[in-house]
């Protein structure tokens, strides 16, 4: 079976690098693609085939891995794939259900941990009446695939519920240290945190290495944690903030201090063009 990836960032060539161990052929479509994407899919073994259309003729399941705010446009531009298509992205309930109209035959896929490397890392949940044939195709792989049900929308569920607190809450940390730096008294926060929670400081300090590097692809994922809420009738406030926390931290370069990334997010008009 040949597995095409849409389209190679840093978790989809690691998810493509996995898939090569069991021996499957993994294609990608380098046409309108930055070198960098080039170089990751090379790195991790995928056979460019040139186009999109090509990929799509040429495998017989097509794995989406890509920015949530483009999920359904990627998914969009595969209409009429008469193979197994496979969102795996941070998507909410809903638009992971406009996702399978789209498509003759769906699996719904939630991602949580890093780009596997090694085993016990990062699992991936499925759903959809075919999410069982999408998991054996990672058995004995670094990917531990489980399957959460065969309504599609539900490994998306478990994905929204999941990131609505690790990154939801970074970005409270964040929030709460800019504010601290604002008024002057971060140094009095830092030393509080000390004594009563100490493993704050800390993670702040990494939430905002995060946020630099991939801040800008987590406001959608934000939103589509907003949306979520919403038709759970549940408060989306929290999670609109969050992504504009995200937009401003992810302003400043990669290699910004805390400092400048808590100025960022203080400024308003700072944001990612």
């Amino acid at each position: 079976m040949e597995v095409g990836l849409l389209h190679p960032g840093e978790m989809g060539a690691a998810i493509g690098a996995a898939l090569r161990t069991r021996g499957k052929k993994v294609l990608w479509a380098s046409a309108g693609r930055s070198r960098a994407t080039a170089a990751r899919a090379e790195a991790a073994g995928l056979t460019d085939v040139g186009d999109v259309g090509e990929l799509r003729s040429s495998c017989e399941v097509l794995l989406s891995v890509c920015p949530p705010h483009a999920a359904v446009d990627v998914a969009r531009q595969s209409k009429g794939f008469a193979g197994l298509y496979v969102d795996a992205n941070a998507v909410s309930p809903a638009s992971a259900r406009a996702i399978a109209r789209l498509v003759d035959r769906f699996v719904d896929g939630g991602i949580i941990g890093p780009p596997p490397q090694t085993p016990g890392t990062t699992r991936v949940y499925l759903s959809g009446g075919e999410a069982g044939l999408v998991a054996e195709l990672f058995a004995g792989t670094v990917v531990d695939a489980r399957v959460v049900s065969e309504e599609p929308g539900v490994a998306s569920a478990l994905k929204m519920s999941y990131a609505s607190w690790t990154k939801g809450s970074s970005a409270l940390l964040l929030a709460a240290r800019a504010l601290a730096q604002a008024e002057g008294v971060e140094a009095a926060l830092l030393e509080e945190w000390r004594l009563s929670l100490p493993q704050l400081a800390d993670r702040s300090a990494a939430a905002g290495r995060s946020a630099l590097r991939k801040g800008w692809r987590w406001v959608g994922e934000m939103e589509e944690i907003a949306a979520s809420y919403a038709a759970a009738g549940l408060p989306e406030g929290f999670h609109h903030a969050a992504g504009e926390i995200y937009q401003r931290a992810s302003a400043d370069p990669p290699d910004a201090t805390m400092e400048q990334v808590l100025a960022a997010i203080r400024d308003s008009h700072r944001v990612r063009e």
